[in-house]
């Protein structure tokens, strides 16, 4: 369905006037019709649930919630909608299934493959008035929050328990958001990505179906009973259902914090002593790894003075007795690798020196070409195979003329282009689109994976087909077909 029938006193709503042509489309007529009579009757069903305001049709409130911090272009729903609770979800898809009107779930916009995106129209459920932090379990170390809460107002509000939830994308996602994407960050060497880190969620499925994939109320920090539910919608991208939960694993602030920066010769040289720290069972809490370029460009936007060269940054978290003995072990295998110019720090302020290159990388590429947007890559490939991705990757950045200084969680594997480019440059936007794929395919050739974080979303599709093979994918499309058999949910993303 599309609401671009949608009319003011009997003619088409300006704001939406120039979506009328979708109308007219064979895919409007085949999957998502709803006669232009029935159009005010679910608008009147809608402000039944959410009252007035919370059904929008402004022009700037859709195009708000048609986007994400993607390159994609902007499709913005024919509706938003803001329930306040679990019953008020569950009561709108309930509408939208009986006139089969496509639902996007939308938490604060920050993704990066395109998957708020309303390609087949339809009603966006904005979740930011759900923003409670519902229990919280100290002594058991888990919290439920509803979707609207995001990563620093969680930890905010666990500001004086001692606690915290260390998985960080890097923006200030909500938490419900991330495990739509099974999102991680810096610290997922140490505490995992959102898969690991997820004990239940409530899950409205969508005919308006309230679940919750551990049961009720559980929050067991483990479980072998029947199968995984959780994890099936973790990743799942709102394809399968709207996260309207999420029990989260908490975990204790660490007493001390160190901080780290050593240049190596080489990228082969930081990889090798990344896995010869981890090795060593140092239980390092962050180890992110910039390419020369990307720390050339740090020192012109931060005025310091790096060497223009490969580089670690460090995070050791712990007691002070064993900071001590996590940098000196970390110090000596960087040195036998060829590092040089370690420094590190246990004071905030000095930390947060060490680490203000790695802070702002964003900011210091979109400076190489002002005016210009930047886009983030996203692969993740075996740690042995990662010198000779990111020398590969290098190479094709330089003989295409593109700018991509490089950022990567290298204790993962993971890591990312960051590409500056115009947008308003067709040939450059193909250019970097055709680098992307080059990039996904060079790390599924080395059996790695096409996105480490980011998602499938609009953009790889093909690439998702590529890595699973068609007999998976088929049965992810069976799962998709049993839950959501009208295909409602966040339609045109990931299968």
């Amino acid at each position: 369905m599309t609401l671009t029938l949608l009319r003011q006193s009997g003619r088409l709503c300006p704001a939406l006037s120039n979506c009328s042509s979708f109308l007219q489309s064979s895919a409007f007529k085949r999957s998502y019709a709803v006669r232009s009579r029935d159009v005010e009757q679910v608008l009147s069903a809608f402000r039944s649930v959410v009252g007035d305001d919370g059904v929008s049709l402004g022009q700037a409130v859709r195009e708000q919630h048609g986007r994400d911090e993607s390159v994609h272009k902007c499709k913005p729903p024919d509706v938003v909608v803001f329930p306040r609770s679990v019953e008020e979800v569950s009561a709108l898809a309930k509408i939208c299934h009986h006139h089969r009107i496509p639902i996007i779930p939308f938490g604060t916009g920050t993704g990066l493959e395109g998957g708020v995106g309303a390609v087949k129209g339809g009603v966006c459920f904005s979740l930011r008035m759900m923003d409670q932090v519902l229990d919280l379990h100290p002594e058991d170390f888990d919290v439920t929050v509803e979707p609207g809460v995001t990563r620093k107002g969680l930890n905010s509000y666990l500001r004086d328990t001692g606690l915290w939830f260390p998985v960080d994308p890097g923006a200030d996602a909500s938490l419900c958001g991330m495990a739509a994407t099974s999102a991680s960050g810096t610290n997922a060497v140490r505490y995992g990505t959102m898969r690991e880190n997820v004990l239940n969620l409530e899950v409205v499925l969508a005919d308006g179906t309230i679940i919750h994939t551990a049961g009720k109320g559980r929050r067991a920090r483990k479980t072998s009973a029947g199968y995984n539910l959780t994890n099936l919608f973790v990743g799942s991208e709102g394809t399968l259902g709207v996260l309207t939960k999420a029990t989260l694993r908490l975990y204790g602030v660490p007493e001390g914090v160190a901080a780290a920066v050593c240049s190596f010769p080489s990228v082969q040289a930081a990889v090798d002593t990344t896995v010869q720290v981890l090795q060593a069972g140092v239980p390092i809490a962050r180890i992110e790894f910039l390419d020369d370029v990307m720390i050339d460009a740090c020192n012109r936007y931060n005025s310091l003075a790096y060497p223009v060269a490969p580089t670690l940054f460090l995070e050791f978290h712990g007691s002070a007795r064993s900071l001590d003995e996590q940098v000196s072990i970390t110090e000596e295998l960087a040195k036998d690798s060829g590092g040089s110019d370690f420094s590190w720090a246990d004071d905030e302020a000095k930390r947060a020196r060490l680490w203000k290159a790695r802070h702002d990388a964003w900011y210091a590429a979109l400076a190489l070409r002002p005016g210009c947007k930047a886009y983030a890559t996203d692969v993740c490939v075996p740690l042995s195979r990662l010198p000779e991705v990111v020398v590969e990757t290098k190479e094709d950045l330089i003989q295409n003329g593109l700018t991509g200084p490089i950022a990567g969680h290298v204790g993962d594997g993971n890591f990312h282009c960051l590409m500056v480019l115009d947008p308003n440059d067709p040939e450059e936007v193909l250019k970097v689109h055709q680098f992307t794929e080059r990039l996904a395919r060079r790390a599924l050739a080395v059996d790695g994976t096409c996105t480490g974080e980011h998602g499938v979303g609009l953009g790889k599709r093909t690439l998702l087909r590529e890595e699973v093979g068609p007999l998976a994918l088929e049965v992810m499309q069976g799962l998709k077909a049993t839950l959501d058999p009208k295909n409602l949910m966040n339609p045109g993303k990931v299968l």
